[in-house]
């Protein structure tokens, strides 16, 4: 099925945006899953300076690549995180840390998620993917227990904080794609479920679909395709290996870097690991899926420079599966 596909630039923030641009051209990417960091896509520039964004286009035209995403992962994980601390001023723009207060810095991120709406609008662009934040992923133990009604009132709070962002999404015609993780109000099949029914499924809230985290939680990637099929707006490809059971690898991983051996589970190229990618592709093909394929780059082992074209020829491979046939049996009947 012919499907383009993108590399994500966050992993490559600190890279100028046309140098990742020529190297994603030169490797034979055909376009770019664009962040917003380092100098890739600047959303206050994009809404306040009237050639930036003719800029951009220039520049992805120079090298032959299109773009059909956008991403605001570091902001939208601010709009309705608890707690607000020094992790986040770690990723956050300047203007939207301010002083560090948490409310503020919420209300800010909330702002700057509808501006790269309107952003993405301007760039020609439908689909932003990104994250959420969670007010209860810090309550994920369990101990102390926590009541019914204090996860009820965390979903409570996400939809409240994130549909009026969603009311900005609708006036521009961009859908946001929510990438499910840990650490997102969404990050496992279950959580997923719940987190549609409290924004009530509205259109403008879809899934980006990214197996890697799936894979070590257990869950079935392809399966979450199918159960999910009209919420997949936007792919992304990163791979996850499982390392043997010795006894002392648990799959929280200890508070261990990535790349450390101790750990239950790391990202590795794509193609190199544990997730089902041919079952994966095949779901795709089933529910219709033809958006951009992204390759997203987290593997601490490998060279990027090395991993970004070997794991585009295997996507490119991955992308040669047929869909399946209208029914089994007209595989059978057709005419010769």
């Amino acid at each position: 099925m012919t499907r383009p596909i993108t590399l994500f630039t966050g992993q490559w923030a600190d890279l100028p945006f046309e140098e990742v641009c020529r190297l994603a051209a030169g490797w034979g990417y055909d376009g770019l899953e664009i962040a917003c960091s380092g100098d890739h896509f600047e959303v206050d520039r994009a809404l306040g300076e009237a050639d930036y964004v003719a800029g951009r286009r220039r520049i992805l035209d120079k090298y032959g690549l299109k773009v059909w995403a956008i991403s605001n992962h570091l902001v939208g994980q601010a709009v309705c995180d608890r707690p607000i601390d020094e992790r986040h001023r770690a990723i956050l723009p300047e203007r939207v840390w301010g002083t560090g207060e948490p409310e503020e810095v919420r209300r800010r991120a909330a702002q700057e998620m509808a501006d790269t709406a309107r952003a993405a609008a301007a760039l020609g662009v439908r689909t932003v993917v990104g994250f959420t934040g969670s007010p209860i992923w810090h309550t994920v133990a369990l101990f102390p227990p926590m009541p019914a009604a204090a996860i009820d009132r965390g979903y409570a709070e996400f939809a409240e904080r994130w549909h009026p962002i969603l009311d900005v999404f609708d006036a521009e015609g961009v859908r946001f794609a929510l990438e499910v993780h840990p650490s997102e109000i969404a990050y496992d099949f279950w959580t997923t479920e719940r987190t549609l029914e409290a924004v009530e499924r509205r259109p403008a809230f879809g899934l980006n679909w990214d197996p890697s985290h799936m894979v070590w939680q257990d869950i079935d990637p392809a399966t979450f395709i199918l159960e999910f099929a009209d919420r997949i707006y936007h792919v992304d490809c990163k791979d996850t290996r499982i390392r043997a059971r010795d006894g002392r690898r648990g799959r929280l991983s200890s508070h261990l870097p990535w790349g450390d051996p101790r750990r239950a589970w790391d990202f590795v190229s794509t193609g190199r690991g544990d997730v089902p990618w041919e079952d994966c592709f095949r779901a795709l093909n089933s529910i219709g899926y033809d958006g951009p394929i992204s390759i997203e780059w987290e593997d601490a082992g490998m060279d990027r420079l090395l991993g970004a074209p070997e794991a585009l020829r295997f996507v490119q491979d991955l992308n040669r599966i047929e869909p399946p046939a209208a029914s089994f049996d007209s595989a059978f009947t057709r005419e010769p």
